[in-house]
């Protein structure tokens, strides 16, 4: 039984400030050790639960948050070599992805540090006229492969987010927005009892056939829209990528693996 669990910070358990995920600020290595102690919840209880191969991709801000001598040594863990790469080792060989410590999509109403890939410059992203965040694009990917999303964990805004995506999936949620850059958070050692619990429960119901891919049939639209024009004019000289309107730009593909690239 493999299992892939692809990371980010902003919905870590005790994670409640902007400073907390930000490299170089004082307060980030202790934010990097709470992002290790939710890892290891969710591999423990995926273990638990009869997993027997765990990949883990360190997914926030580009990798190198892992301090790796604090997680499980039964895991394999990984990072992307660029932003185009994806999940490098998922493949139809796993069967279930987990998502640790998302955040909901950018303009989310209480979504602590609610974004879409970049807080500075995407405002919305639309795919078939469905606004997406990542929680949904990464759905999206493993879902070409046949693996389905089993777990997310995260903010209460990320986590209703994903039951709207992937139905009745395992959630935890270890915190909720007050506004975008404060949170009201359960206690650590509780949110590591309750990823542990969830991550055995959902490795336990896979065979049950309890979760199903999501699939994106093609053709497949993709709309961007940036925060501002000046955005639009650099996005609208790349490949393949059409100009809609000052601020919004369009792309067609075929393969749901494309969805992060523009």
């Amino acid at each position: 039984m493999k299992i892939y669990i692809i990371t980010d910070m902003e919905g870590i358990s005790g994670i409640w400030r902007p400073e907390q995920v930000q490299k170089g600020h004082p307060e980030y290595e202790k934010a990097r050790r709470l992002l290790c102690e939710d890892v290891n919840s969710a591999i423990a209880g995926a273990f638990d639960g009869g997993a027997t191969d765990i990949v883990v991709l360190d997914g926030h801000g580009g990798g190198d948050n892992f301090i790796l001598e604090m997680l499980d040594e039964r895991a394999t863990y990984e990072t992307v070599k660029n932003s185009l790469e994806v999940m490098p080792s998922l493949d139809g060989s796993f069967n279930g992805l987990m998502q640790v410590g998302c955040h909901a999509m950018a303009g989310t109403l209480n979504g602590f540090l609610d974004h879409t890939q970049s807080s500075t410059s995407w405002f919305n992203f639309y795919v078939n006229g469905r606004k997406f965040g990542e929680i949904g694009q990464a759905g999206a990917y493993a879902g070409v492969f046949g693996v389905p999303v089993i777990m997310i964990t995260g903010d209460k805004a990320a986590c209703e987010e994903a039951r709207s995506f992937f139905g009745n999936i395992e959630l935890v949620s270890v915190k909720e927005g007050l506004g975008r850059n404060r949170a009201k958070c359960i206690s650590p050692k509780l949110a590591h009892k309750m990823i542990h619990d969830a991550a055995m429960k959902a490795v336990q119901h896979i065979k049950t056939g309890a979760f199903k891919p999501f699939i994106l049939k093609p053709p497949i639209e993709m709309k961007l829209e940036l925060c501002r024009s000046d955005y639009a004019d650099e996005y609208a000289t790349r490949p393949g990528v059409q100009r809609l309107d000052a601020r919004t730009v369009r792309k067609m593909i075929e393969n749901p693996r494309e969805i992060y690239c523009w």
